[in-house]
């Protein structure tokens, strides 16, 4: 019954009582209720809640606020994917070379991934805002309306951000990787007469190609569930939805509106879409040459 390992699968079965309690669990009752009237009652109240069928999730397509939630949160990715996998992948390049301060770069591009957001947040608004440092160093270049406040800089701002607190966590994972990258395969490569640039790409990006995918993966599902950010920096989704999430709209919908209903059903809508995203990403990313 225990299989072949025993020792093995008792030390297995907490993480999978975990992953059962806090994942399983709540998306099956989470596509339960998509499915259903659901409504929050009193402790110990019994009350009716039918089945709707696909009435939740009608309702969902055919509200704005959700659609373009998910055409914000589609922006951020085209956004934060790309830029988080060029600049981890290069800054870890760098800090995998032999240079001056090294410890010390790299533990500084670690600070803000373990920094609260909170704090974080506080140093972007100061810095983003109408009266802001970086308005007062551009001067008459500043937009206007300013970055946060602007529908159409505000989700590619927060975008931004996200990339720079993240960027130490995808760095690390990078260096993981460039310490398989063989030596020898860059000392052939500069005796075939290759410079850093064609070394780098014909040597490290195909030695780290496992990291990439890693990366892409981690990346598009951490900000697919993209909540905390505009919900700090932008006033709860604002201007007017422009940098509202769907993660950020369910809770709206669920917890503050009290639709727990239609909550469920834009999570799973969710899941799914990043279910399918990832897996398309998995297929062109990982593919062989």
């Amino acid at each position: 019954m225990l299989g072949k390992q025993p020792i093995g699968t008792a030390f297995v079965t907490p993480y999978v009582v975990f992953l059962a309690a806090i994942f399983a669990y709540p998306l099956g009752f989470a596509v339960y209720m998509s499915f259903h009237d659901y409504f929050f009652t009193a402790p110990g109240a019994v009350v009716e809640r039918p089945f709707v069928g696909l009435e939740n999730y009608a309702a969902v397509l055919s509200d704005p606020a959700v659609r373009r939630s998910f055409v914000n949160v589609g922006i951020f990715l085209l956004i934060n994917v790309p830029l988080t996998v060029v600049l981890s992948l290069l800054l870890a390049y760098a800090l995998n070379s032999a240079i001056r301060w090294r410890t010390f770069f790299r533990v500084s591009y670690y600070v803000p991934y373990v920094a609260a957001s909170v704090a974080v947040v506080g140093v972007w608004l100061f810095l983003f805002n109408s009266n802001g440092l970086v308005n007062t160093v551009l001067g008459p270049l500043a937009p206007d309306p300013s970055w946060l406040v602007n529908s159409n800089l505000a989700m590619p701002t927060v975008a931004i951000y996200v990339t720079w607190k993240q960027l130490g966590f995808f760095i690390l994972l990078y260096l993981a990787a460039l310490q398989n990258v063989s030596k020898d395969l860059y000392e052939a490569a500069a005796m075939d007469g290759a410079g850093r640039v064609k070394s780098f790409w014909n040597v490290t990006v195909p030695g780290v190609r496992p990291a990439t995918t890693l990366v892409v993966l981690l990346a598009t599902v951490t900000g697919a569930n993209l909540f905390t950010e505009p919900y700090l920096l932008t006033g709860g989704g604002g201007p007017d939805g422009a940098s509202a999430s769907p993660v950020l709209i369910m809770y709206q919908r669920g917890i503050e509106q009290g639709n727990p209903d239609i909550g469920s059903a834009i999570g799973v809508l969710l899941v799914i879409g990043v279910l399918l995203l990832a897996l398309i990403e998995r297929r062109f990313v990982s593919r062989e040459d």
